[in-house]
C-alpha cells in the first residue's frame, strides 16, 4: 500500500493511467457493458461502484481541457436527453475534481461503444444501475509554478487554474498557434 492511494489504485490501473497520454481516452464503464470484446485493455474493478472508479480515476489524471468535451456519457437508447442518477453523480465527481463545471457531454450508445473500442483502456466497474458508462480524455499535468503549492502541499501536484492558463499561451506563443509544441494527438 502507497499514502494517498486507495485501494482502487491497483497497480494495474497505476500503470494504465501514467502510461496514457494527453488525449487518450479511457471508459469507465458498467458491469452490463462487453468491455472484454470491445476493449484493447481491460482492468476489472468488480467490487467499486462507477463513482469511486471515476473518484480514484480523477485523483490522478486531469481532464483534456484542449477540448470541448473531455467527459462524455452513454445516453440512454429510450430516453437520450434524460441523464441518469449515475451519470449525474459522476458530474458532480467531475466538477469538484476538476474545481469547475465540466459537462458531461451525452453520445449515443452506438457511438459510445465505438469510442470506447478506440480508448486506450476499459474500466469495469461492479456498477449495477443501467447507463454507468462514461468516457473520460486525459489531459495535460503541467509544474506548479514557483512558489505555489500544490493540493498535496508538497509542490507537485497539479498547477492553478491561472498557472495552467500562463503555461498554455506560452506554448501557444512558442508554437505560433492553438494547441501545444509536439503534440501530435496523443
Amino acid at each position: 500500500m502507497l499514502k494517498t492511494l486507495t485501494v482502487l489504485h491497483t497497480p494495474e490501473l497505476l500503470h494504465t493511467l501514467a502510461s496514457m497520454g494527453h488525449g487518450d481516452e479511457i471508459a469507465l464503464v458498467d458491469s452490463n457493458y462487453p468491455a472484454v470484446s470491445t476493449g484493447q485493455r481491460v482492468i476489472r474493478l468488480d467490487g467499486a461502484s462507477l463513482a469511486e472508479t471515476l473518484e480514484a480515476c480523477l485523483q490522478l489524471m486531469p481532464l483534456d481541457n484542449f477540448v470541448q468535451e473531455p467527459a462524455l456519457r452513454m445516453q440512454q437508447v429510450h430516453a437520450p436527453e434524460e441523464i441518469p442518477e449515475v451519470q449525474q453523480t459522476c458530474q458532480k465527481i467531475i466538477d469538484r475534481a476538476e474545481g469547475k463545471h465540466v459537462p458531461l457531454a451525452g453520445i449515443p450508445r452506438e457511438a459510445f461503444y465505438e469510442r470506447s473500442r478506440q480508448a486506450f483502456a476499459v474500466l469495469i466497474t461492479g456498477e449495477q444501475r443501467p447507463y454507468g458508462c462514461i468516457l473520460l480524455k486525459k489531459g495535460v499535468v503541467f509544474p506548479a509554478s514557483v512558489g505555489e503549492v500544490s493540493p498535496t502541499g508538497n509542490g507537485a501536484g497539479r498547477a492553478s487554474a491561472a498557472a495552467t492558463s500562463r503555461a498554455h499561451d506560452k506554448v501557444e506563443t512558442r508554437s505560433g498557434g492553438a494547441g501545444h509544441a509536439g503534440h501530435n494527438g496523443h
